[in-house]
């Protein structure tokens, strides 16, 4: 007889929240019950699961009595605060913010990539940067088979990826510049800088705030993100990464251009192509002679990670480009961490209550 657990969504009515809410229903766990938490503001309110009215409730370190796995995506300042509290009380916790990211103590996990890292987590699995999580999805199969040296991506992210108020502030911008009025910026490109612009009918070379360095937070995370997922060492000199993040007036899809040489000189864009399309939650989309290539409309809604315009770089040999889709609110957040909860279900990592 299967078993079901307890489960509870931290930050359910966020756009991140919303969507754990629908892949955990179509998720492969088996949910004996569900807890929809969140701020005190949202208590009150409710959401449907699979036929049934639930009761946003208030999250308070007590909410996680009893629970066996806990999803969170509610805020750094609210994962720190809580989930070590979910962990105190049995539960196993699977971490959407960049709270735990870099702890060497906890697993940064995507599923097609480094699920065995599961294997010694301590109660709290965080969930990679979504901009990261497409990309180490079509990079790891590349590292596999050919070798991975050095990797330098350019973003174009959507306005959703900085949460629906930014999203909200995209729209309301839009229809103002249309109706010929001013555009008021509140939130974009980091609500917590100084200076906002407007994201409708242009491009923000920033995501996240300016490190020292001259890098963005957002750009050291793909940095670290990626050397910890792929080499297990957020510092790991082995592989050579950079990246530039620019926020793009797209609702939901996250697009990136990811020019990377492999260790073989002599493989071919055909090789790179079978890898690719063989690669766990990869979706090949390459044909230039019918303009087939992955956009972000075509990939909203969909749980894979996309990649079309696989070509040689002319001047380095086994050098390539590509071009990386996917949709940051699904595989690059709740469907990632869904997916997570399902690795850590069938390799029974997770405790059941009585």
């Amino acid at each position: 007889m299967m078993v079901g657990y307890n489960v509870a969504i931290l930050g359910a009515t966020g756009a991140v929240g919303t969507r754990m809410i629908e892949q955990l229903a179509q998720s492969s766990i088996e949910v004996a019950s569900l807890k929809l938490l969140a701020s005190k503001r949202s208590a009150g309110q409710t959401r449907e699961f699979k036929g049934r009215t639930l009761i946003i409730e208030e999250a308070t370190p007590d909410s996680f009595s009893g629970v066996d796995l806990v999803f969170s995506s509610a805020g750094g300042s609210v994962s720190e605060a809580l989930l070590p509290e979910a962990v105190k009380r049995g539960a196993v916790c699977v971490d959407n913010t960049s709270a735990f990211r870099m702890d060497p103590a906890v697993p940064l996990v995507v599923p097609e990539v480094n699920a065995d890292d599961l294997n010694w987590h301590h109660g709290i699995i965080a969930n990679p940067n979504c901009s990261t999580i497409q990309m180490v999805v079509a990079l790891a199969p590349i590292k596999a088979q050919f070798g991975l040296e050095r990797v330098i991506v350019s973003t174009y992210q959507a306005a959703s990826g900085a949460g629906q108020s930014a999203w909200n502030e995209l729209n309301t911008e839009a229809q103002a510049h249309l109706n010929g009025e001013t555009m008021d910026a509140h939130i974009l490109p980091a609500k917590g800088d100084k200076r906002h612009f407007p994201l409708a009918f242009n491009l923000l070379p920033q995501i996240d705030v300016f490190e020292a360095d001259g890098y963005t937070h957002e750009e050291w995370k793909m940095i670290h993100e990626t050397k910890k997922i792929l080499l297990g060492d957020m510092n790991a000199k082995a592989l050579k990464v950079t990246a530039t993040c620019v926020r793009v007036p797209v609702g939901i899809g996250h697009g990136e251009t990811v020019y990377f040489e492999t260790s073989d000189e002599a493989v071919t864009a055909a090789q790179i192509q079978h890898a690719l399309a063989n690669g766990a939650g990869v979706v090949l989309e390459d044909d230039p002679a019918t303009q087939t290539y992955p956009t972000p409309l075509t990939a909203a809604g969909k749980r894979e990670t996309f990649v079309g315009r696989v070509r040689p770089d002319l001047e380095v040999d086994g050098a390539f480009h590509m071009w990386v889709v996917a949709d940051n609110l699904l595989k690059g957040a709740a469907w990632n961490a869904i997916q997570i909860g399902e690795t850590l279900v069938a390799r029974d990592l997770v405790r059941v209550s009585a």
